[in-house]
């Protein structure tokens, strides 16, 4: 199966001799193009850049657009829109024309919209400053015309949320009292239009939760991300004139416009947004904030520095398959995606597993719902770690670290809080990360539970899926750990979270069974990880074994980090001393890796048997036990039930990770393949919501592995492709590299690997 490194090394040097260099990648091949308006929102295309999402498309001759923003929580902690804004030209070539084009043009990161209408000619062009917080949108047309613009908002007035529509805020089925969305302030100030919405120092799901969890005592100490929280923006008006304002509906929800002329009829318009968030006690302060952030605009350097951005961000890495080919649609859905993924690449928070920042009308994804734009389903402020890891795995190997700082920083701010958990309820030490975690480190409210048995542990969910899940953190450190390998990244700020999250497993479950009997250790001197749980399917578990594999993992890794200091170090190598062994299972005589010891329940639809394949790379190509793996994908019967491509699921990630190359594929291109949608990577709901995030990334890092896997320094080049078929891709590995291979007609047309003296690690 293996070629050997003498052979690649004869067949690349025959193919530079002939001068076979690689032809470069140009990611415009994937652009995408409409050649008609679409029926709603449902239609509708991605456009951002830095933390900004916009949903645009055209619908009966008006350009509209949905405005998303990173951060942008409610007292509720619903993740709330920033509006819709329509735009209508007169004459309008758009209205039933005699063409029209509507263009993602990935390597400048904007849409454009062509329409023509007997000698009329307009192009509407809008994109989103990388740097700043601000959206243009510039019409140009072959006639002087007339443009009016609208500020349509459903928050024109207070909202009462009932029943399922709370499941966009932390309270989901057990709200206490009644919850409202509260208005935002809209109104004509001297430089333009101004939406705001502020939750000043009202109470919130903050405060709730607090006093739900019995952490009243230390309050204060807390960290509160949604106190006085203010988010919003203008439309610049020097060319526009407010002439007044109307209601309206769209879909299922009532909202009021209002109504900006431009001044002029001429050729040209610019429509300029700029977008303000800031934590301040009142409006005032907000405003003058947001002012400033005028006052800093340039709009020629903007424009290049943006461009420059995104031709950066497509030359970074790349997966191409040749046009014609039946699998082309896989490399295009897979830059698609990507680019989806940018669209969040400096927000405050993480790109949200269930719809980022392209959610729109409810009722689009779900026909019962009839709720506003504002909808989203499993919350806002919740982050469901188990999904959103799947969105930040493949930036490592797509060389996106940059971006995952959001996520990152997410625990980071968090930190205190969970070690305050922790000292509360059981007076030790350590960071306790709950599964369902709110955006201020809390569980959430309902799934921790609000008819909980007398005398319960204060520390833990009363929930059957969440209870003793507490390893998924363990994820995001080792994705931390893995910058500093892949990258060569300073990772000493977040070497405490790390620290912190394996001190709380080291000394919780020792303080379990302390107060179960006299030891704290099993007969092997080891920990006892009892009640664990295997992921959210094995339940009450006895040494699980996602846990286990996710603990001794990130522990040799943090031993092997130069910013671990050197008087800790001894501590580090006596707890993965302490870590049990994974324990193995038989289906047919054959050996297989078991979830767990033991559990009581199976209570959902995961295979944390194969979490040793993949995410902790444990087992697979190149190391000991790949057939014992291999038997686990292919007897084991839980997981043989579980398997399938839909939303979060992983199978195509194992099973390229474990060499199955048909099956991989098969898989793969089942998650790859089209969404039952206009825009194709728009896909859900899965299990979460449209569009489904780690349904994308989970796509994204089974073509990776199956195209390049890093054993050690070792690199293997299609482990798990087919090499009758034709690839060319530039992947990132660790020790700062990044590898380049053309291979076509089962050759090796050309492979670049920077630095040179990595070429000895390749392996085929």
């Amino acid at each position: 199966m293996k070629k050997s490194f003498l052979l690649w090394l004869c067949l690349s040097l025959n193919h530079l001799l002939l001068g076979q260099n690689p032809a470069g990648h140009d990611v415009s091949v994937y652009d995408l193009t409409w050649q008609s308006p679409s029926k709603n929102a449902g239609g509708s295309m991605p456009c951002g850049g830095g933390d900004i999402g916009l949903n645009v498309w055209v619908e009966n001759g008006d350009m509209l657009f949905y405005i998303a923003r990173s951060g942008t929580f409610d007292h509720n902690n619903t993740l709330l829109k920033l509006g819709r804004v329509r735009v209508k030209l007169s004459p309008n070539p758009f209205d039933k024309g005699d063409f029209f084009q509507q263009s993602l043009h990935l390597k400048e990161g904007s849409v454009v919209i062509h329409g023509k209408k007997g000698t009329l000619q307009a192009k509407i062009t809008l994109w989103v400053d990388v740097f700043k917080p601000v959206i243009h949108v510039n019409v140009e047309a072959n006639q002087a015309v007339a443009v009016e613009s609208r500020y349509e908002s459903w928050r024109y007035q207070d909202r009462i949320t009932k029943g399922k529509e709370n499941n966009a805020n932390s309270y989901k089925w057990a709200p206490q009292g009644i919850v409202k969305t509260l208005a935002d302030t809209i109104s004509w100030q001297n430089k333009g239009l101004v939406f705001c919405h502020e939750n000043q120092d009202r109470p919130s799901v903050f405060d709730v939760t607090v006093h739900q969890q019995g952490l009243d005592s230390v309050k204060h100490l807390l960290y509160n991300p949604l106190k006085n929280l203010s988010f919003g923006g203008v439309i610049l008006g020097n060319a526009w004139q407010m002439t007044g304002t109307q209601t309206g509906k769209y879909l299922d929800t009532d909202y009021k416009a209002w109504i900006l002329h431009s001044k002029k009829v001429q050729k040209q318009h610019e429509l300029t947004l700029v977008l303000h968030t800031q934590t301040v006690p009142n409006y005032t302060e907000w405003l003058a904030g947001l002012y400033k952030s005028i006052a800093q605009l340039d709009p020629t350097k903007d424009v290049q520095a943006t461009q420059d951005w995104w031709h950066r961000f497509w030359e970074k890495s790349f997966i191409s398959f040749p046009q014609g080919t039946p699998h082309w649609f896989m490399a295009r859905n897979y830059q698609l995606f990507r680019y989806q993924l940018a669209c969040n690449a400096t927000g405050t928070y993480p790109t949200k597993f269930n719809g980022g920042l392209f959610t729109v009308d409810a009722s689009l994804t779900d026909s019962t719902l009839k709720f506003t734009p504002d909808f989203r389903n499993w919350g806002g402020g919740t982050h469901t770690a188990q999904n959103q890891r799947l969105v930040y795995w493949p930036m490592l190997k797509s060389g996106d670290i940059d971006m995952m700082k959001p996520q990152f920083d997410f625990y980071l701010r968090l930190l205190q809080n969970a070690e305050l958990r922790t000292s509360t309820y059981w007076q030790h030490k350590g960071a306790c990360f709950t599964e369902q975690l709110e955006n201020f480190g809390l569980p959430n409210p309902a799934e921790y539970g609000w008819k909980r048995p007398v005398g319960f542990d204060k520390g833990l969910e009363y929930n059957a899926w969440l209870e003793y899940e507490w390893d998924t953190v363990l994820e995001f450190c080792q994705m931390i750990l893995e910058t500093e390998r892949y990258q060569g990244k300073d990772i000493s700020a977040y070497i405490p979270l790390i620290e912190s999250c394996l001190q709380f497993f080291n000394e919780h479950y020792q303080y379990l069974a302390k107060k179960r009997g006299s030891k704290a250790l099993d007969a092997n001197k080891q920990l006892i990880l009892f009640p664990s749980s295997g992921a959210e399917t094995y339940k009450m578990a006895y040494n699980s074994t996602s846990t286990i594999a996710s603990l001794q993992t990130v522990l040799q890794t943090l031993l092997g980090s130069k910013y671990i200091q050197p008087d800790k170090k001894a501590s580090w190598e006596a707890m993965l001393q302490r870590i049990p062994p994974i324990r193995f299972r038989s289906f047919g005589g054959k050996t297989t890796i078991a979830p767990a010891y033991l559990w009581e329940r199976i209570n959902n639809v995961e295979s944390p048997q194969l979490y040793p394949v993949f995410p902790w790379g444990m087992y697979g190509i190149g190391k000991a036990g790949l057939d014992t793996a291999i038997q686990t994908y292919q007897l084991d019967t839980d997981a043989l039930k579980f398997r399938s491509h839909i939303g979060w699921k992983q199978d195509n990630i194992f099973a390229a990770r474990l060499g199955l190359t048909a099956e991989a594929f098969r898989l793969t291109s089942l998650k790859l393949q089209d969404a039952p949608r206009r825009f194709p990577t728009f896909w859900g709901p899965g299990y979460d919501w449209t569009p489904d995030h780690n349904w994308g990334g989970s796509g994204m890092i089974g073509l990776q592995e199956m195209l390049m896997q890093t054993v050690g320094e070792k690199i293997y080049l299609l482990p798990a492709w087919d090499k009758s078929k034709n690839v060319h891709f530039k992947l990132f590995a660790p020790m700062q590299t990044t590898v380049e291979l053309d291979w076509k007609n089962g050759q090796v047309q050309s492979l670049i690997v920077i630095p040179k003296a990595r070429e000895k690690d390749i392996v085929w």
